[in-house]
This record gives structure tokens, C-alpha cells and sequence, in this order.
């Protein structure tokens, strides 16, 4: 049913590159667009598949489910008061009812139903209109998997538990495999977007690794940090993590841990420099990480054995993303990845997430740093079409002239459809050279 939804041939052929970062105002009109597309065509083809008749999510300001965060009408912050929102679909003629049981319209896409002076109890008019519809299966958002889909409160749930019949109260099943497919799929109208999201994120990194930003034997790793951050911020963007930008050099005697302790190094010309940053815009985020070198005196080019590394990186990307193929798991995918990288005398990790209305979303996932055996729950999670992926992994490649181990750290947003998988916005295969 998504394949016939959401055909992508010849979307990535459409570029908004060139022009400008939209102002607040217009881009509240594109997420509104996205937002339409995503409750008339995708939520109705996913209650399908998923078999659900209803979905209730119930949230309060400040305290948001995150999937009500996904929903959210573009002039609004936060939920407001105690948010209700019902979604049904009529098994016979296959419409979707869009419900509000709140004080406001949600918003141009979702009317209020609750009248407060006739029904005071916000609960009693929710199991009134529930009654009226007579879904079979109700589905609420909780999760063992996905922190992402586990969004209703236990106060909320005590609430709608207590007010519901014996009768109706039977119906109630968790929607985690509808919250992940509204989470993890993408429609026509995102994805036409998110390649100049993706494009940003990647002239900005061209910025940062140049020498408009870095002076060699000056320029901290941090100030590189400090500097996207303000670059972000002045463009009107937001980050959605706290970047991070290290060095591996000859010389230096540790490889590069995932220890999470911050690097403070003052660059210097023969290093590697290794960045980890995103962007959120229009309601999508980004996840990128690449690599360059900074030129020594009298050189042109980065050392060949690094050039080298950088095409193993690509080749464990192209073994793990050769694999990708519907309705097989993340465990599945990463072991397979993993076998194929070693059989070649790669030293691959694969730790690879979903990526979009969340940066590390929910979804199929491959593999963490520290699980490279897989990952329960979301490992086990089959791959879907018109979902994004942050292809995030590293091989370790002994460098000769260093007499030592790097990682090669590698990140694209890739998206996998009906012709299968392409990155959003390119990959790197060159390092990026500072000093040039």
C-alpha cells in the first residue's frame, strides 16, 4: 500500500536548492502542505494496513506524546490544555474521521467535536463519541520498543481507562506498528523537501571544513563546534544535537572511542577532522557526518592511505546498503553487512537509524556501536519503502605512515523505496581539504 501511495521515480531530480531558506511564515504553509498529504493519504492507507479502527492519543502542554509533536498545526508550539485526538476509519467505505476532543480546533486539519457546556467531562465526551463510531480495535500509544511511540501518560491512561465501559475497555490494544509506520514513513511531498535539507547541512560542513572557519595551528575543535552552532542559529535553523567535530592524527596513540567525552584539540595541518552534526527545517532533521583533511606546507592533496581509507568507508556503506530489501529486519541486514565487510578484511560497525520527524527515530534500526550482535525490539522491525535513514557506521584501516588505527566515521541520509535505496543528497568520496 505505500508503494502505490508514495511512487518516488524522478523525486530526487527536484531540487528547492536553490532557493533560499524560507521565511517563518511560508514555512508554516509547507509543513501545513506536509501535514495535509500525511492525514488524507498516508494515516488512512496505515490504519488499513495496520488494522486498526481507531487511534486515541491524549497529551497536555509541555507534557507532549511525541507523536502528537509530529501533528502539531505549524502556528503551534505546544499542545494545549489536555489535547485529545481521535482518528477513525470506516472499514466498509475506508474514510478517515478526524476528532479533536479539546476546547479548540487542532488546528485547519482537525475540527473540535467537544462541546464543554453540554459535556463538561473532557473523558465522558471521548467515550461518547467512541461509542458512537464503534471501533473494533482502539489503539493508544504505548511502546516497549520505541520511547517514541510510548507517549501516553499514566495519569491520561488512568483517566481514559476509568471512563471507558467494560465493553470498550476490551478493545483497547497498543498502536505501536501504526505510530512507527506515521513516524518512520515518508510521503511524496517530504521528500521533495529533504534533499535541500540535506543539502544544507552539507554547505555548511564545506564552510566549517575551510579556511573561513579554521586556522590551523589556532582554530580549536570546539570553536568549530561553537561555530555551526551559530551558523545554524543565524541562518534561522535549529540544531537538533550538539555537534561534534574531533581529530585523529599520527602521533596521537588513541583511536577514536565512542566515550563521549569532548575533544579539545587545537587542529593542526596532517590531521583527520571528523564532524557529527544535524539540522531541523520543515519539521525534518538531518544527520551527517564526514571527513577532511588539513593540507601541510607544499601539499595539494591528502596522503593517499587516507584517500584509500575513505573508499573503505564507501564500500561498507555500498555492502550495507546493497542489503536493504523490504520486509527484511535490521538484525538480518546488519549481520549480513557485517559478514560481507569481513569477508573483504573490512573491520566494519554498522549502528544505523531511522531518521526524519526525529533524528534518532523510530523505525527499523541496524545495529548500535556497543550491539553490533543486533538490537531487540527495533532490530527486529522489517524494512519498510519510503523511509530515511541516517547510514551511520565506521571500519577501522591501519595507516601505515601513522602506525595506527582510524575510524573511517561516516553519516548520509539515505532513503530506501520501490527502486530501492539512494542517498538523499549524494555521499562524500572525497575528503574535504582545508588549506587548498
Amino acid at each position: 500500500m505505500r508503494t502505490l501511495l508514495f511512487l518516488f521515480a524522478g523525486l530526487f531530480s527536484f531540487s528547492l536548492a536553490a532557493q533560499a531558506i524560507l521565511p517563518l511564515k511560508e514555512r508554516a504553509i509547507v509543513m501545513e502542505e506536509i501535514q495535509h498529504q500525511r492525514f488524507t493519504e498516508l494515516l488512512p492507507a496505515l490504519m488499513k494496513e495496520h488494522q486498526l479502527d481507531a487511534w486515541v492519543l491524549i497529551t497536555r502542554e509541555y507534557n507532549e506524546d511525541p507523536v502528537v509533536k509530529t501533528m502539531l498545526p505549524p502556528t503551534w508550539l505546544n499542545a494545549r490544555r489536555r489535547t485529545i485526538l481521535v482518528f477513525t476509519l470506516d472499514a466498509k467505505t475506508g474514510e478517515l474521521s478526524r476528532a479533536a476532543i479539546t476546547r479548540y480546533p487542532f488546528g485547519k486539519l482537525i475540527p473540535s467535536v467537544w462541546n464543554k457546556e453540554e459535556q463538561p467531562d473532557q473523558m465522558k465526551a471521548l467515550v461518547d463519541y467512541l461509542t458512537l463510531k464503534n471501533p473494533k480495535k482502539i489503539g493508544i500509544n504505548t511502546s516497549e520498543n520505541y520511547g517514541i511511540v510510548d507517549g501516553l501518560a499514566q495519569t491520561d491512561y488512568r483517566l481514559f481507562e476509568e471512563a471507558l465501559s467494560s465493553k470498550l475497555k476490551k478493545r483497547l490494544v497498543s498502536a505501536e506498528p501504526l505510530a512507527t509506520a506515521w513516524i518512520e514513513t515518508r510521503t511524496s511531498r517530504e521528500m521533495m523537501v529533504y534533499n535541500q535539507l540535506v543539502e544544507i547541512t552539507h554547505n555548511i560542513i564545506a564552510e566549517a571544513f575551510s579556511t573561513k572557519v579554521i586556522t590551523p595551528g589556532v582554530t580549536t575543535t570546539d570553536d568549530v563546534v561553537w561555530w555551526l552552532r551559530e551558523k545554524v542559529s543565524s541562518l534561522g535553523l535549529k540544531t537538533w544535537f550538539h555537534p561534534t567535530i574531533d581529530v585523529q592524527r599520527s602521533g596521537k596513540s588513541d583511536l577514536y572511542a565512542f566515550d563521549g567525552k569532548s575533544k579539545f584539540d587545537v587542529i593542526q595541518p596532517g590531521d583527520l577532522v571528523h564532524c557529527d552534526f544535524g539540522i531541523t527545517y520543515l519539521g525534518l532533521n538531518t544527520d551527517c557526518q564526514e571527513l577532511a583533511y588539513v593540507l601541510k606546507r607544499n601539499e595539494t592533496k591528502a596522503p593517499k592511505e587516507l584517500e584509500n581509507a575513505l573508499a573503505e568507508g564507501n564500500r561498507v556503506q555500498d555492502l550495507f546498503t546493497d542489503r536493504f530489501k523490504t520486509g527484511r529486519t535490521g538484525n538480518e541486514t546488519l549481520a549480513m553487512a557485517l559478514e560481507a565487510g569481513r569477508a573483504e578484511g573490512l573491520r566494519p560497525q554498522i549502528y544505523t537509524h531511522p531518521l526524519g520527524l526525529y533524528g534518532h527515530s523510530a523505525g527499523t534500526t541496524f545495529g548500535m556501536w556497543d550491539a553490533q550482535e543486533g538490537v531487540p525490539g527495533s532490530g527486529d522491525w522489517p524494512l519498510h519503502e519510503n523511509t530515511v535513514y541516517a547510514i551511520e557506521l565506521n571500519t577501522k584501516v591501519y595507516i601505515k605512515a601513522w602506525e595506527k588505527d582510524i575510524r573511517v566515521m561516516l553519516e548520509e541520509a539515505g532513503y530506501f523505496g520501490p527502486d530501492g535505496f539512494a542517498y538523499v543528497n549524494k555521499r562524500q568520496t572525497k575528503l574535504y581539504l582545508i588549506g587548498e
